[in-house]
């Protein structure tokens, strides 16, 4: 680990994410948030290109029908977001931060040339912010 504060999204992002396919069940789906504790993950095709987003509030409600109804719940595809809103990793920490504030995702895409290849959370965000701080 260097004492050098992060400056870009490739510095702070998880490169080995979660993510999911659009056949991918919200029971599965929603067991691999727990387990990464994550609100939301990218939805990507064969080639890890980013097709949609998904979060728990995308399926909670579909998720407690399918419990009223005693039925399978709807697979993503039919839940995810298509409009996502992505950041690319040569994109300042500090353009991401005052971009994240406000009603924005908790979770961004990280893509390069279409291709998923990693995530920022708000919490790497604030993460590196205080290690700005403290290098300062």
């Amino acid at each position: 680990m260097t004492d050098k504060a992060p400056m870009t999204v490739r510095d702070i992002m998880s490169r080995d994410c979660y993510r999911v396919t659009a056949d991918t069940s919200v029971a599965t789906l929603v067991a691999g948030l727990a387990l990464h504790r994550l609100p939301g993950a990218p939805v990507v095709d064969e080639r890890d290109h980013l097709i949609g987003f998904i979060s728990e509030h995308d399926v909670m409600a579909k998720l407690f029908e399918s419990v009223y109804l005693s039925d399978e719940p709807a697979p993503v595809r039919e839940l995810m977001r298509h409009e996502v809103l992505t950041v690319t990793p040569n994109k300042s920490v500090t353009d991401l931060a005052q971009e994240m504030q406000g009603q924005k995702p908790k979770v961004y895409p990280v893509v390069e040339q279409e291709r998923l290849v990693g995530i920022v959370t708000r919490r790497d965000v604030v993460g590196a912010i205080l290690q700005m701080r403290s290098t300062h």
